[in-house]
């Protein structure tokens, strides 16, 4: 019997400001193999991407159950900046990576995983803007798309959504 939790995935919106493509391309993709998609933000409210798009959040990540889920992916946009330092997220993470739970990021997003301590001595990619973040963390920082190391993805920017998704996608068959 296959087990509930391994087809629910989470993920994280910044409360505004979320890249939409990033959003709609990995939503998309995860949908498409069958899998059940629950957002969470800060507040349990609406969501709102750059470009004007509106996403109800599930729950408010103050309420998140790491055993209800199989992966906690984060989307970025310059609106997850806001979060690089939130311990709420970082708990909620450190939660997912110590229960050997998938842990994604993209864009923006792979700091708040640097700040939440889970990429010590793992390689990991993020938004060419914003690499001197991982870079001055002493993460291994290289210049890819999509990197998976261990439990952890990390992506680069919406142009790799969907190498990123299907990395997701193969880290929990």
């Amino acid at each position: 019997m296959i087990n509930p939790t391994q087809n629910s995935f989470l993920i994280f919106l910044p409360k505004i400001d979320f890249n939409e493509e990033e959003f709609t391309i990995v939503r998309k993709r995860l949908l498409k193999a069958g899998k059940q998609i629950f957002i969470t933000s800060d507040d349990h409210s609406v969501c709102s991407g750059s470009k004007g798009m509106k996403v109800k959040s599930d729950t408010s990540f103050f309420n998140v159950n790491t055993n209800n889920f199989a992966a906690f992916i984060l989307i970025g946009g310059t609106g997850c900046k806001a979060y690089w330092k939130n311990e709420t997220l970082h708990k909620i993470i450190k939660e997912f990576f110590d229960s050997k739970k998938v842990v994604a990021a993209i864009c923006s997003s792979p700091i708040i995983l640097a700040k939440a301590g889970i990429l010590q001595n793992k390689k990991a990619t993020c938004y060419s803007e914003d690499k001197m973040e991982l870079i001055n963390a002493g993460i291994d920082y290289q210049e890819k798309k999509v990197i998976v190391d261990g439990t952890v993805v990390t992506a680069n920017d919406a142009c790799s959504a969907l190498q990123f998704a299907e990395a997701i996608l193969h880290l929990t068959k």
